[in-house]
């Protein structure tokens, strides 16, 4: 009777990440997601690397404002060229060039390239459209009501912000 050799191979199968980004829930709760702490698509495995033309920007800057406000950024990603001047920003994700002026509270949103938020805003569950400038003061996600008149807001309270619906206020 000869011997046999075995061969056992083992390979651990994770499935693969796919999102629907169909609806305006969809598109800000998958931004979202990749400011947890374990997102299930990690960025940042050198073992699945993302191939993307990064464009050549100067890093995030936060600076304290005049005043000496000083700002906080957690569970955030903030990308390269943007600015945060003494202001709170908080499970978020900042697109590329995205400035953030002083005095402001940003939770849970999504801000698109080019954004310029005013001073002393408040933001909450917000998508705001690539290159809107949101005026000083003001206040997203705290009144349905007000959202739902100036804003598309989603039945769970998602609500989108462009230029052109900010440009009839």
């Amino acid at each position: 009777m000869g011997a046999s050799v075995l061969i056992i191979l083992c390979f651990h199968f994770t499935p693969d990440y796919w999102r629907d980004v169909g609806t305006l829930d969809a598109y800000w709760q998958a931004n979202l997601d990749q400011a947890a702490i374990t997102p299930e698509l990690d960025m940042y495995d050198s073992h699945w690397p993302i191939r993307t033309y990064a464009e050549p920007l100067p890093p995030a800057k936060f600076v304290q404002d005049r005043s000496g406000s000083h700002g906080m950024t957690m569970n955030t990603l903030v990308s390269g060229g943007c600015f945060i001047s003494g202001s709170v920003v908080v499970n978020s994700v900042l697109f590329s060039r995205v400035r953030v002026n002083s005095f402001c509270n940003i939770d849970s949103c999504v801000l698109l390239p080019d954004v310029n938020v005013g001073r002393s805003c408040q933001l909450h569950r917000c998508v705001v459209d690539r290159a809107s400038i949101t005026p000083e003061g003001m206040v997203i996600g705290e009144n349905t009501d007000e959202d739902a008149r100036r804003f598309y807001r989603s039945e769970s309270g998602i609500i989108l912000v462009t230029r052109e619906m900010l440009a009839k206020l």
